[in-house]
């Protein structure tokens, strides 16, 4: 993505997590991105929100701090640095709420060719549970993401083969 990320980002060894500062018209607040495995072989759960008092993710606040475009390079980011290490596993990722799937969604599309190079995109369209193939301005409920093998111009396979 072509935005500025945040720099300072603290990063767990095994890349779990990557907690940043949002600084914006609100002030500073933490933030902290999550790679969590499910119960399914190299599919991980991708969780974002603000880290509460307590040390606990939020993913339901709206912080609107004026600095989206900084956050979702730097959730990029940390999507890049995580599957280089773990090029196997795939990412699967949506919004707490519809209108954060539709921001994801814009985001993505805005920037799919870009992203398109380096990950195979797919999507779960709000009906069914088939992952397809991701395209610009699709309804979708998530996103699942999978690092490409270097070399690879794979197009449309299967997001399990």
């Amino acid at each position: 993505m072509n935005y500025e990320s945040y720099n300072a980002v603290s990063v767990a060894d095994d890349l779990s997590s990557f907690d940043f500062v949002s600084k914006g018209k609100k002030g500073e607040i933490r933030k902290r991105i999550i790679f969590m495995p499910t119960a399914l072989p190299d599919i991980y759960i991708l969780a974002f929100g603000n880290i509460t008092e307590s040390g606990d993710l939020d993913d339901l606040s709206i912080s609107d701090n004026g600095d989206r475009n900084k956050i979702l390079a730097t959730i990029a980011t940390a999507v890049d640095i995580y599957t280089e290490r773990h090029p196997d596993r795939m990412i699967y990722f949506m919004g707490s709420t519809k209108q954060r799937t539709r921001l994801y969604r814009m985001a993505v599309g805005l920037n799919l060719d870009e992203l398109s190079r380096t990950y195979n995109i797919y999507s779960e369209p709000e009906k069914g549970f088939e992952f397809k193939l991701f395209y610009k301005n699709m309804e979708i409920n998530a996103f699942l993401i999978k690092r490409k093998p270097l070399n690879s111009s794979v197009a449309n396979c299967s997001p399990f083969s």
